[in-house]
């Protein structure tokens, strides 16, 4: 058995109390893990995204591109030379030191690219609307307006995106104002001083086996049937 098989297993346990799913909390500063690097378990089975997200689509996603990230940090580490400005750091923080030097362009991508994709999977739920808790109603109707003008500037912020990169609902720390804003390749909120609270993805390995070239239908119907709004408020300062 693997790693990937081993780790999965004990997450799965950890969470199984009286038989129901405990909540997962995962947040940047919960990202503390330094090398050597592990691929983290999905908080759900495969096949629980769908139909929105195909099993299919979770293998290849989750299975080899977010694998990919920890593979090649592991093998970055193996380098010494090269990992010597990163030794003992946790993953947040190699992130944080790489953001924007052209000499570790290499490993902010895959840094940023394992926490992005951890933090995505913790973003969505298995599929069923969900109730939206009050107090985060309250902070979107404080921020955005109505709840109609916050789903509006997340679902076009997001499908706007030129490229391959992420969508983000996030919190200012300086004002506790929620925004939406979206970040190109692997770039994250926050190296920008923001607290994400929730992302989706637009790579479009996240979505092309499933909707080929319909990025809306992807982003909306994920904004309609899997957004964690728990998750995100846990999130929340």
């Amino acid at each position: 058995m693997n790693r990937l098989q081993l780790s999965r297993r004990a997450f799965s346990q950890a969470l199984l109390v009286g038989g129901a799913i405990a909540p997962m909390v995962w947040t940047p500063n919960a990202a503390a893990q330094a090398a050597p690097f592990e691929l983290p378990a999905l908080p759900y089975a495969d096949g629980a995204l769908s139909p929105v997200i195909s099993a299919a689509t979770v293998a290849v996603h989750y299975g080899k591109h977010h694998k990919s990230y920890v593979d090649f940090l592991n093998n970055a580490v193996k380098d010494s030379a090269r990992w010597q400005p990163f030794a003992g750091m946790s993953l947040v923080d190699i992130i944080r030191a790489s953001a924007g030097k052209p000499e570790h362009t290499a490993v902010f991508n895959n840094a940023a690219q394992l926490w992005n994709h951890t933090f995505y999977w913790r973003s969505l739920r298995p599929a069923g609307k969900a109730d939206m808790p009050a107090q985060m109603s309250a902070a979107i109707n404080d921020s955005f307006g109505s709840m109609e003008a916050f789903r509006k500037e997340l679902a076009t912020t997001t499908i706007g995106q030129f490229g391959s990169g992420w969508g983000w609902m996030v919190q200012d720390p300086a004002n506790k104002k929620l925004k939406i804003v979206r970040t190109s390749n692997a770039d994250v909120p926050l190296t920008q001083g923001l607290k994400p609270l929730l992302t989706i993805d637009v790579w479009e390995h996240a979505y092309y086996i499933d909707y080929q070239n319909r990025r809306a239908d992807y982003v909306n119907a994920l904004i309609d049937q899997l957004m964690n709004w728990d998750f995100a408020l846990k999130n929340m300062a």
